[in-house]
């Protein structure tokens, strides 16, 4: 196990130097420049390029690119060009922000959508079937912003029961929660359901039972064990997306995270904040997918003992 851990911990080196290198070169094609957008239009010739070169964007590109990595190597994310502020303390400050609200609609959409693939799956062609299969697809269908957005009318404006922006309390994240774990609910849904469906024709199932075991202990004991593994994949690409993909839903209902962050930085192009957000971004990732790597072990024995015996 410790030596699958520590592969993937290695694999995540090209990974990132691959992450900087392309958001590096994607921000290098935007028009303007950082001194033109921080400075504003008003500003000189002069006042701009005294800008850029303070910045050390008139450097080549790869020189610039070369630089960061040093930086990088000695867990130096860089200093905002805005702000002046170190991009570490600023993502942090906004990350607390992006988990909660990651983690919720994750938890949301794990226990809505795993119970209703259930549900759909042992009344296969019966009503709760088609009306779960309907709803994955209604919910896959409509974009966040504008599930969000009648949310607010419906329990924000008209209701009055939830605020409709803010992060002050518990109740401000609930329609944030429920708009981003729409479409997750939706996913985990029809995974449960087909993966569920694939484990309960094995033939394992079939000698439970022929043993006389009863169906619930059939189901969840032995059938809905095997059919974990990609629901439990499907859950951890997920949480893992939710991190640095939350921006609509941030912006819906002006909640200060990582989305909103990166948004703001490369409309004022500045590359520091950007990258070293996706950077973090990245890593989470990667872990949230080692952990889940990691769970696999638990739900299935013989992947179990294949870590062992390495």
């Amino acid at each position: 196990m410790g030596k699958f851990v520590l592969k993937r911990l290695l694999a995540l080196i090209p990974t990132i130097l691959i992450i900087v290198f392309v958001v590096y070169f994607i921000l290098d094609l935007t028009p303007s420049s950082p001194g033109q957008l921080i400075l504003g239009q008003m500003a000189s010739e002069e006042a701009i390029e005294a800008k850029n070169v303070e910045l050390g964007y008139d450097k080549p590109f790869l020189v610039r690119y070369g630089k960061y990595i040093l930086q990088l190597c000695q867990g130096d994310l860089g200093t905002s060009w805005v702000t002046g502020k170190g991009v570490l303390e600023s993502v942090l400050a906004r990350f607390p922000v992006t988990v909660t609200l990651a983690a919720g609609a994750t938890v949301i959409g794990i226990v809505v959508g795993v119970l209703l693939g259930i549900l759909a799956a042992v009344k296969q062609y019966s009503i709760f079937d088609v009306a779960g299969t309907t709803l994955a697809m209604i919910l896959a269908s409509f974009p966040a912003f504008w599930i969000g957005m009648m949310l607010v009318i419906l329990f924000a404006q008209n209701l009055g029961w939830l605020p409709s922006y803010g992060t002050g309390s518990f109740a401000h994240y609930i329609l944030p929660w429920f708009t981003t774990a729409c479409s997750f609910i939706a996913s985990q849904l029809r995974m449960t359901r087909t993966s569920l469906l694939e484990s309960i024709r094995m033939d394992y199932v079939r000698t439970a039972r022929a043993k006389g075991q009863k169906e619930g202990i059939v189901i969840y004991r032995h059938a809905l064990r095997n059919a974990l593994m990609p629901v439990v994949t499907m859950a951890g690409m997920n949480f893992g997306t939710l991190l640095g993909g939350t921006v609509t839903v941030e912006t819906v209902f002006t909640l200060n995270g990582v989305g909103t962050l990166i948004l703001t930085s490369i409309r004022s192009k500045d590359i520091p904040v950007v990258v070293g957000a996706i950077v973090i971004l990245a890593v989470c990732y990667t872990l949230v997918m080692l952990v889940v790597d990691i769970l696999y072990g638990f739900i299935d024995p013989q992947i179990k003992a294949r870590y062992v015996k390495k």
